[in-house]
């Protein structure tokens, strides 16, 4: 059950980045962070976004549901 999580989890990261990459102009700006991870709570997204602060990995972040793959996506 662990590798098929693993494997869930990287496929969705996946899919969204190659999701990203295809932006509009209109979208640029929102979708100029980076994927950082992908969380089924909120609250685990919001807590690895502030670790991040505190570590000095990025200055900001911020969480964002994707109700199609039931998801928060972390971008920094």
């Amino acid at each position: 059950m662990r590798k098929a999580r693993a494997l869930l989890v990287s496929a969705v990261m996946v899919l969204g980045v190659s999701l990203t990459t295809g932006a509009t102009p209109a979208q640029a700006e929102a979708e100029a962070a980076r994927l950082a991870g992908v969380f089924r709570d909120y609250s685990e997204c919001q807590r690895i976004g502030a670790y991040g602060i505190t570590q000095g990995w990025w200055d900001s972040y911020s969480c964002q549901w994707e109700s199609r793959y039931r998801y928060y996506f972390l971008y920094a």
